[in-house]
């Protein structure tokens, strides 16, 4: 409706000035009538309700009294980034150190504060990269993410 209105509007100030009134006038009205149009777009946007969006948890129910727990570690291994054999090896080490380190976390958790812990996920990534600091040292740069489900003690 108020856009129809805005239209009206756009149409009035190509075809001239209104019938009868000067140019200062038409501006005020078309001013006028583009203020009520956006209060009208206003209003109506502000009138449709909140309907809150519920998702499902991605892992399915959780348990009464279990926790999700995430970590995270970063890691700068130096070494060759090319394709060689020991750049592979040295990308193969990163993500282990990830693999342990989930594994670790884990074995941590259940010390701490939980009965029982399970890994929901794990994600790992090598990316080719140079020391932040001191001498610029080749090397890859390795982060980890890591989601558990606890339930607690």
């Amino acid at each position: 409706m108020a856009f129809v209105a805005l239209q009206a509007v756009v149409v009035r100030i190509a075809a001239g000035p209104l019938a009868g009134a000067s140019w200062r006038t038409t501006v005020i009205k078309t001013m006028i009538l583009m203020a009520t149009a956006s209060v009208a777009m206003a209003t109506v946007a502000s009138a449709q309700p909140l309907v809150p969006r519920v998702f499902g948890d991605p892992a399915g129910p959780r348990q009464e009294g279990s926790v999700r727990v995430q970590s995270s570690i970063n890691v700068f291994l130096p070494g060759p980034t090319n394709e060689s054999e020991d750049a592979q090896k040295l990308r193969d080490r990163g993500k282990r150190l990830v693999y342990e380190a989930a594994a670790r976390e884990c074995d941590l958790l259940r010390e701490v504060v939980a009965k029982d812990c399970r890994i929901e996920s794990i994600s790992s990534t090598v990316n080719i990269g140079r020391q932040p600091y001191g001498q610029q040292v080749e090397g890859y740069t390795i982060n980890g993410q890591t989601s558990f489900v606890i339930t607690l003690k």
